[in-house]
This record gives C-alpha cells, sequence and structure tokens, in this order.
C-alpha cells in the first residue's frame, strides 16, 4: 500500500513538472512587442560583385554550378519532382545514387532528397545568373522560373507530393523543406525582377501551407520516431517567411514563424535548437551540423517576431553554444555529427553545406543585431574555410574538409576504417554520397554578396568587405556606391560614392577587429567607421587598415596558428591529383589527393615574418633543425597544415 502511495505521489510530481515546464514554454513564445533589425539587407541583386568575387561567380556557372543538371541529369533533369512525377503513396523507393541505398532508415529521405538538390541548386544558379550579368544564365533561370510557377495547382499548392500524401504525415518528410528550397529562389527572381506574378505565386503558396497546417490547430513537426531529416529541415520555411514579411510588411507572417518554432521545440525531436535544449546550459550541441547552424535563423526570427526575452536568451544561449564549435579557419564542426565534441583542426570536420548555413545565419545575425563581430565571423569563414574547401585547379568542392588536412582520398586525413566513407575527396558532383554539398557551394558566394552592403538608419552601411558596386537610396534620391579593393588580399579601399542630387546621409563601413589602426576620414564607434557629410554627384573617399605582419593565435587544444587580416594562413603539402572519376561531360573529373611527403614540425616560439615572396615561420624540423616554413593563405591550398603543436624554449 505505501508503495503504490510512493507511485501516485511520484506520478503526481513528475506531472507538475510537467505542466511547469510546458508553462514555462508557452511563456517563452508569448508576444511581447515586434523588435525591428538594426539593418535592412538591401534587395537580391542591389549589390553586384567585381574583382575576384565575380570571377568566382562566373567560375561556378563555367563549372559545377552552371552544368550541375548535366552532371547528374538522372536527379534533375529527369526527375520532375515539382511536377509530373510527384510523390505518391505508391512510390516506396528512389536511387538517387549514394552508397547507402538499401538501408531502410534512409530510405525514405531518399523520396525528397531531389527536391533538395533541385531547389538549392536553382537558388544559387539564378543568384549566380543575376550577379553575372550574362544575358544567357539569366534566361536559363526565366525558363526554369516559368517552369516552376507552371506546377502550381489552382489551390496556390507549390511541392513534391500528390494529393494522396500532402500535409499528412506522422513521420519523415519533406514537404516544407521542399517548398523552402524552391521558394527562396523565386524570392530571388523577384527580388531582381518586380515580376509581381511571381510574387502572388509565392504568397499563394504559402497561405496553402498556412491553410493546412493552421495556427497553433497543427502539428507540422510531429513525428512518430524522433530521427528525422527533411521534417526538421523545414523548419527552415522561416526564411521564406521572414522574406515575405520584409516585402509585404504583413505581419501574419512572422507570427507563424514563432508557431512553427514553437511547435518545433515541443515536439520529440533528436535536434540541437528547441527551446528547452539551449536554455540547458549543460546541454552540448550533438546534432546534423547543417540542420544546427540553419536553425539560428529560425530561432532568430521567433525572437525578434515575438520579442519576447526568454526567445532572446535562447537565441543568445545558441550562439554562446556555437561558437565552442568553431575551428580556425570559422567552420562549423560537423561530419556530419557535432557529437559533443569540441572544435580540433584535425579530427572535426565540417561539411560544405554547414559552411553556407552558418554564414547565412551569421549575416542574419548582422542584420538583425547589427553587432560587427557577426561580419568577423562571415568573413573568416567565408575567405578561409570556404574557400580552402574548393580545389583551386578545378570545378569540384570537398563534401567534407579539416583545417589540418593531410590526405583527402576519401576517409579523414587518410582513415580507412570505413569503407563508405568516400567525403573527404573532391567532386563536381558527390553523387555517392548526396548531391546536397555542391548546391550549397554555388549559394555561398550569392549569399555572401547580397549582404555585403545594407541600410541603417543613418545611410549606407558596408557590412562585408570586398569589391562590389551597391545600388540603393537615402531619402528617396538614387545613390550608387562603388567599392574598389582587393580585399581581402589588400587592406586598401576606395569608396565612390555617387548621388542624382546632394543628399546628406552618414557612410558606414565596418571595420575588422583584426584592424589596429585605420587611415581615413572617418570616426569610430560600436565596430563602424563613420562619415556624415552631403554627398554629390561624385565624390571618393579613401580607407586603409593596418595590421601586425603576422599574427600568432591559439586554438582550444592550445595549439599555433597564424593569421594575416582576415585571412588564416597554412603551410601547404605537395600532393599530385588522382583522378578517380571521369564524367560525360568533358573538363570534370572527381579527384583524391595523398601527401607527396608528410613532414610534422613544431613552432617554439619564432618570429614570423612577411616578405616579397609570401609569409614564413621558424619552425623545428623532427630531426631538431630549425627551418623557415612557407605559409600562405589555406583558401588556395588542398592538403595543408593549419595548426602546430608548440614548446615555449626558455
Amino acid at each position: 500500500m505505501v508503495q503504490r502511495k510512493i507511485i501516485v505521489l511520484t506520478l503526481c510530481v513528475l506531472c507538475v513538472l510537467c505542466a511547469v515546464r510546458a508553462v514555462a514554454q508557452d511563456s517563452a513564445f508569448t508576444f511581447v512587442s515586434r523588435q525591428a533589425a538594426a539593418l535592412a539587407p538591401l534587395p537580391f541583386g542591389a549589390v553586384q560583385p567585381r574583382g575576384w568575387l565575380l570571377t568566382q561567380i562566373k567560375d561556378n556557372l563555367n563549372g559545377f554550378t552552371g552544368h550541375l543538371d548535366s552532371l547528374v541529369p538522372s536527379l534533375i533533369l529527369q526527375d520532375d519532382i515539382f511536377g509530373s512525377e510527384r510523390l505518391t503513396k505508391d512510390v516506396r523507393h528512389k536511387d538517387v545514387g549514394a552508397l547507402a541505398g538499401g538501408d531502410p532508415a534512409a530510405e525514405v529521405q531518399y523520396l525528397w532528397w531531389n527536391s533538395e538538390t533541385q531547389g538549392n541548386w536553382r537558388d544559387g544558379f539564378i543568384r549566380s545568373a543575376v550577379l553575372s550579368g550574362d544575358t544567357v544564365w539569366i534566361g536559363r533561370s526565366r525558363e526554369y522560373v516559368a517552369r516552376i510557377l507552371s506546377t502550381q495547382d489552382r489551390d496556390g499548392y507549390i511541392g513534391v507530393y500528390d494529393r494522396d500524401l500532402r500535409y499528412n504525415f506522422t513521420g519523415e518528410n519533406g514537404e516544407l523543406w521542399a517548398k523552402t528550397t524552391a521558394l527562396r529562389g523565386l524570392l530571388a527572381w523577384y527580388e531582381y525582377t518586380r515580376d509581381a506574378t511571381v510574387l502572388a505565386s509565392v504568397e499563394r503558396a504559402v497561405a496553402d501551407v498556412m491553410g493546412h497546417y493552421p495556427l497553433y490547430a497543427s502539428r507540422p513537426f510531429y513525428s512518430k520516431t524522433p530521427y528525422v531529416g527533411g521534417l526538421s529541415h523545414g523548419l527552415m520555411f522561416t526564411d521564406v517567411l521572414e522574406e515575405l514579411y520584409r516585402l509585404t510588411g504583413r505581419t501574419a507572417y512572422l507570427d507563424y514563424a514563432v508557431f512553427l518554432y514553437d511547435d518545433f521545440s515541443k515536439e520529440k525531436l533528436n535536434e540541437d535548437a528547441q527551446y528547452a535544449k539551449l536554455i540547458d546550459t549543460a546541454y552540448r550541441l550533438q546534432g546534423h551540423g547543417v540542420h544546427t547552424y540553419e536553425h539560428i535563423r529560425a530561432v532568430a526570427a521567433a525572437a525578434y517576431a515575438s520579442g519576447n526575452p526568454a526567445l532572446s536568451g535562447a537565441l543568445t544561449a545558441f550562439v554562446d553554444k556555437v561558437r565552442r564549435e568553431i575551428t580556425p579557419s570559422g567552420a562549423p564542426a560537423g561530419d556530419e555529427w557535432i557529437g559533443r565534441r569540441a572544435a580540433d583542426a584535425t579530427t572535426t570536420g565540417y561539411e560544405y553545406c554547414s559552411l553556407q548555413e552558418l554564414l547565412d545565419s551569421y549575416a542574419d545575425l548582422l542584420s538583425k543585431t547589427g553587432a560587427a563581430s557577426f561580419g568577423d565571423g562571415v568573413e573568416r569563414l567565408f575567405f578561409n574555410a570556404a574557400q580552402g574547401a574548393r580545389d583551386p585547379h578545378a570545378s569540384c568542392i570537398a563534401y567534407l574538409k579539416t583545417d589540418n588536412s593531410y590526405s583527402m582520398t576519401g576517409g579523414r586525413n587518410g582513415d580507412t576504417a570505413d569503407h563508405r566513407q568516400t567525403r573527404y575527396k573532391y567532386s563536381p558532383v558527390h553523387q555517392d554520397v548526396a548531391v546536397c554539398c555542391v548546391p550549397n557551394a554555388g549559394r555561398i558566394a550569392p549569399y555572401y554578396i547580397s549582404h555585403m552592403w545594407m541600410t541603417g538608419p543613418l545611410g549606407p552601411v558596408a557590412t562585408l568587405l570586398g569589391p562590389c558596386v551597391a545600388h540603393t537610396s537615402y531619402s528617396d534620391i538614387p545613390v550608387t556606391i562603388e567599392e574598389r579593393t582587393d580585399y581581402p588580399y589588400g587592406y586598401s579601399f576606395t569608396f565612390v560614392v555617387r548621388a542624382s542630387h546632394p543628399v546628406a546621409f552618414t557612410l558606414s563601413i565596418r571595420k575588422p577587429s583584426w584592424a589596429t589602426h585605420v587611415t581615413g576620414p572617418f570616426t569610430e564607434r560600436d565596430g563602424y567607421l563613420a562619415l556624415r557629410r552631403v554627398w554629390g554627384r561624385e565624390t571618393v573617399v579613401r580607407l586603409a587598415f593596418s595590421a601586425p605582419a603576422v599574427s600568432v593565435q591559439h586554438d582550444v587544444a592550445g595549439a599555433v596558428y597564424f593569421t594575416h587580416g582576415p585571412l588564416v594562413l597554412a603551410h601547404p603539402i605537395a600532393s599530385t591529383p588522382v583522378i578517380t572519376r571521369r564524367y560525360p561531360l568533358t573538363g570534370f573529373f572527381d579527384y583524391q589527393y595523398a601527401p607527396d611527403s608528410l613532414v610534422r614540425y613544431l613552432y617554439t616560439g619564432g618570429t614570423p615574418a612577411t616578405g616579397p615572396h609570401g609569409y614564413s615561420v621558424p619552425m623545428t624540423s623532427p630531426s631538431g633543425s630549425t627551418v623557415s616554413l612557407a605559409l600562405e593563405p589555406m583558401g588556395g591550398t588542398v592538403l595543408r597544415e593549419v595548426t602546430f603543436p608548440w614548446r615555449e624554449i626558455p
């Protein structure tokens, strides 16, 4: 009898605790007030790349971004997944070419995979075409937009499921995720063309979602099992909602973003970004890296849409947890899983998809908070990790990469324990794993470019630095700003400001955290350099940053690495490429790289040097002799050593 009372009492206590937690979560999502972003991004296409950025956009179009449909026709040209070949209950298998084929847990994900491949590829393709200014690529984008809009049903549905499946799931599915990947590209096209029919179609598609998953009367993230992929990706439908709010001013889109994150947090899912996990100080990030890093934007959307301090606190905690996972190159750990590991230059790889998603999330936080430090994070990642995972000699990328890259032969740094691990190589496709990273490699430069300039209450703001031309306005007066520089390889800038009529505003430039001295007519405040004046037909302003020749840094493991301004330096390791696959399309190959020889060095405190032929640092070789070790920006390397063990010599 006593035992029964104890059990009953225990159950009552557990029920009370569960109720308290539910109330606490509900209160976290209560609307308080809209929180405005500190800076507003310019419409897509308002910033046009120049110099090396434009060269990279064109190289991508002439390479994997422009030809992915021809490289994997079975996934794109031969699968009309958004149109005539939508998924039905009778479709139980889809061959996407992955080595894990036949795994029942993976098969249900394979069904929607091509929607991600196609949607993200088209998003990057459209943005690259617009930024290139090439009429042929732009024409191909126009044809695609017309094609995807032609698949829209009368009720507004755009997606990959036929009527017997759509909006009716109890587990893994790609409903919201497929829409997200397609609609992001359509919105970019609308911002470029201002074609009202495109915006109307996107709004109808979103209204269809909101009608079938009604606000606080449905469970769009319900799943019988916590192991999901496309379902969790679907939280990024908040990207579409936030963009629609920026374009239309309709607050219903923000309210729906809060609802989606609320439901996502309440369901039983193995995802890091759920509210209760974020506010748990003992919780370590462990999930699928790309989910975790993209979900930062969804949490930020809910926090700013609701103005609730509890969600703002969760966002702050989330960013703090992510900082523990950042490698010296700025990349976030996750190969594919974070796994409660601290970032390490040798043992924790990172996925190219995660590079794109964290860059976009940091850029979003830069806009919302105005904090200059997020600009530093974007630049560190883009100039080092993202460039360093591209093959500098061919149009292909690494699916997985480590900062210290001693071998790219399939397994991490030469590991052969798992014969199915092929992600550590260079490919224009990576179909043996998944065609997800290559589409994202075509998105990352356009997303960087689109966030280079924003507008603040006092005028235009250069938030991310590099060669470009920005088209904006102030007080309804058109303004064009040409940014001439070879940054990040040089630190001098010339800004040519042209206004159609004289207008007074403040021109603001983000000051990188590494800059120790500034030359130019600016005043500094809160990480930005500001110049207020009346701007006329053409005004030229010059700016230069100074930095230590080479800085010695320490990573979380205590190893040493070297930086020069925004660039992380590496010792290149000589290697010979081996072609492991030839594609029918001329000039496209898969490559593996093994070191010609591998020598590990010890740093004992010598002074790095900068000379006419590059960088060098004194190191101790295995034999004990001192050598002058050559360094170069890691963004141009394949195999390399970024961090070095060190021992201080008395």
